[in-house]
């Protein structure tokens, strides 16, 4: 029991309690028809007058979404240590209460930090410590190999003080062993190792940047079971994981400590598996190993020293207890479960899901789950888990890359250009020039019809939002808080306008001036010539939703749930909205309503004069996507994975097409069909009419970015690192 970790041991958590209580969305908000203006509970300041004084710091924004929110995890012989690790911050070592303060102390003494600006390998230089833990620390770092562009990534240094000898070189070996094994894995839901080596007698492995919370912390902060149907969902994601690890050639790995706080939820609800620190490679005629993982989460076989594959079967199924109860296992006694069932502490969780777990938990390993493949099967059994016109218990939705239909027709690749890093933004056409934003930290400029480079110009921090032309220059937001204007044709900046948070918000122009939103609670409105702020309106939480402008009228959501409506040349407020939930989608707007989707599932009609409901039409999830309006119908994507199609007299659905992935892409039409992206890697072309798929095209990785149809050409960016242009 002694390498077992004990309930209430400390963890070396980096950064526990830097992590913002907002950061990921309360899934479990009841929704409700609130009307015209009622506030929030803080009185809303009146932020509508010129050129107001930037304000003292605010509360940490919600990292819900696209960003830069770091989390990586240190090595760990045991299984129990992990750093979570956010942008770089004078006190990003620190943890609430004076133990945990004084143990990152000791730490820091013991393994002194490298100064910023060290050069490691020639090529990665050192820009602030992410985290601290006992036998590692976290660096930022940026790979000077790329000198056009800043181009970010995590630097782990292993360091040792045991006198031993012995002790420090087992100690190497398995910083070394962790670092090879991910190197050889490929999968989008497991980090990615870059590089490895030793210098100063210390070693290195340099990790990409993970953009999310853990699910611990996701848990804390919601203070309550989490919803069943998200759970269901993360847990379908970490079954394609285990089967993938369970099926490794030339061995198969068994990963040894799930538990959730080794599993980080993205903006896009994708989970991502880490610290593989005790994972081992598995053969039949060596089930024997060390006494290790998490109390609690381990299986009984695992005290034995038997590594199984079905012991992460076990592993799982308590850790989705633990997300559907907050009952955490570390406080009970081992192997328990039954005495604790999953309705008895939450009777909103269906029979269905509770039998599921419950064998996924069972004593005998013989009596779980066969395999990951066979849980994952039994999870879309579960209602609400199959994709919507799919029977449950069917095969799975296909892997991101891979065409949606089997025999489906496509369509005519005209060009694709490679990028850096991941394109989040959407692209914006003019005068024959494409210009795309992406997560490299560059803006690029890109000949339409050729698919040519012609400049990029970086920024400090990835882009993801989309940029807007406004005559001669071309203007877009950055994760380094900036808003910048380029000239279109050259790529000199022109100007720049900082705000106090990352700009998310795609910027929008109308009659000179640029409105855009930031995640320091701030909706802003600046000249187009120079940069300068005309006005500002203070929210209380992230404005990540583009301007819908019409009518002298200007109409933003944020985080906080409000939808708000302001005159667009003083700021003044007009009305504002509140929903129940936050507001990622741009609205749009007609000559009597305003259309806007909420993360409380619902896509919304309010009406344009007054802000109150005129309808609501819900979907099976978060609508983040940004509806758009054609002739009398609303179209919007839902992270239930449909495309809907919705009267907009009544809000009554006239079609739904399954795209069998989560949707945050928006939809863009032109002649008659709608183009839309999925998180499944392919984009769809649909008819308008009847929502039926035209064609589908297979990128090779998630599609977030909106399509733009110019001329019979659909442009698009994907995750994968290109920007497509196809035959519409």
């Amino acid at each position: 029991m002694a390498l077992i970790k004990k309930a209430g041991t400390l963890r070396s958590d980096a950064t526990r309690g830097l992590t913002d209580p907002n950061q990921i969305p309360d899934a479990n908000r009841t929704p409700d028809d609130s009307t015209r203006s009622i506030n929030p509970a803080p009185p809303t300041p009146d932020d509508s007058t010129r050129n107001i004084a930037p304000a003292g710091p605010s509360p940490r924004p919600n990292d819900a979404t696209r960003g830069i929110g770091n989390v990586l995890k240190g090595v760990s012989r045991l299984g129990t240590e992990d750093i979570r690790s956010r942008a770089p911050a004078a006190d990003a070592t620190r943890m609430p209460g004076t133990a945990g303060m004084k143990k990152q102390n000791d730490q820091a003494a013991q393994s002194p930090t490298l100064p910023n600006g060290t050069v490691l390998e020639g090529r990665y230089q050192i820009e602030g410590v992410l985290g601290v833990g006992g036998m590692s620390v976290v660096y930022r770092g940026r790979d000077l190999r790329f000198k056009d562009v800043a181009r970010f990534c995590a630097v782990k240094e292993m360091f040792q003080s045991s006198p031993d000898s012995q002790t420090r070189m087992l100690s190497l070996k398995n910083f070394e062993r962790e670092s090879g094994l991910l190197a050889t894995l490929n999968h989008p839901n497991i980090p990615k190792v870059y590089d490895f080596f030793e210098e100063g007698g210390r070693a290195y492995v340099v990790m990409e940047l993970i953009n999310g919370s853990d699910l611990e912390t996701v848990l804390e902060q919601t203070n309550a079971p989490l919803d069943e149907l998200r759970v269901g969902r993360w847990a379908l994601q970490i079954c394609d994981v285990l089967l993938y690890l369970h099926n490794h050639t030339p061995e198969p790995i068994i990963f040894r400590d799930m538990k959730p706080s080794n599993m980080i939820v993205t903006p896009d609800d994708r989970i991502v598996l880490i610290d593989f620190g005790i994972a081992r490679i598995f053969t039949r005629s060596d089930k024997k190993g060390t006494m290790i993982g998490t109390e609690g989460y381990s299986p009984p076989e695992q005290y034995r020293g038997i590594a199984e594959a079905r012991g992460d079967i076990y592993a799982l199924g308590a850790t989705m207890h633990h997300l559907l109860t907050n009952s955490d296992p570390r406080l009970e006694t081992p192997f328990t479960f039954n005495d604790r069932p999953i309705r008895q502490l939450n009777p909103s969780v269906s029979p269905e899901m509770e039998a599921l777990v419950m064998k996924a938990l069972e004593y005998d390993m013989a009596n779980r789950w066969g395999s990951a493949e066979e849980f994952r099967d039994a999870l879309l059994s579960v209602p609400g888990l199959a994709p919507h016109g799919r029977a449950a218990g069917t095969a799975p939705t296909p892997a991101i890359g891979t065409p949606l239909r089997k025999g489906a027709k496509t369509t005519e690749l005209v060009w694709k250009f490679q990028c850096e890093d991941e394109v989040r933004s959407s692209p914006c056409v003019r005068n024959g020039m494409l210009y795309i934003g992406c997560y490299d930290t560059n803006l690029y400029a890109i000949d339409a019809k050729k698919g040519e480079f012609r400049w990029k110009k970086s920024t400090e921090g990835g882009i993801s939002s989309s940029p807007a032309v406004w005559n001669d220059i071309v203007v877009v937001g950055s994760e380094d808080n900036n808003i910048y204007a380029f000239d279109t044709r050259t790529g000199t900046q022109r100007w720049v306008f900082r705000t106090e948070k990352p700009v998310r918000s795609s910027p929008r122009v109308e009659d000179r001036l640029i409105y855009f939103g930031s995640d320091d609670q701030h909706f802003y409105a600046i000249d187009g010539t120079n940069g300068r702020q005309i006005w500002r309106h203070r929210g209380w939480q992230w404005f990540r939703s583009s301007a819908c402008i019409t009518e002298g009228l200007v109409m933003f959501g944020a985080g906080d749930g409000n939808m708000y409506c302001l005159e667009a040349y003083k700021g003044g407020l007009r009305w504002k909205q509140k929903l129940s939930g936050g507001i990622m989608s741009s609205a749009a707007a007609t000559d009597k309503l305003v259309i806007v989707g909420c993360m409380d599932n619902n896509l919304y009609a309010l009406d344009l004069e007054g802000g109150w409901p005129v309808w609501k039409f819900r979907t099976g999830h978060y609508v983040n996507s940004s509806p758009l309006v054609m002739g009398n119908r609303v179209f919007v994507g839902s992270i239930d994975g449909n495309v809907y199609a919705v009267d907009i007299k009544n809000g009554k659905q006239v079609w739904q097409y399954n795209a069998g992935a989560q949707i945050v892409s928006s939809p863009a039409a032109d002649s008659g069909k709608i183009y839309i992206g999925s998180a499944d890697g392919v984009i769809h072309c649909l008819d308008a009419g009847a929502g039926t798929a035209l064609w589908t095209y297979a990128c090779g990785g998630p599609v977030v970015s909106t399509p733009a149809v110019v001329e019979g050409i659909v442009y698009i960016g994907s995750l994968d690192h290109y920007v497509y242009a196809l035959q519409g």
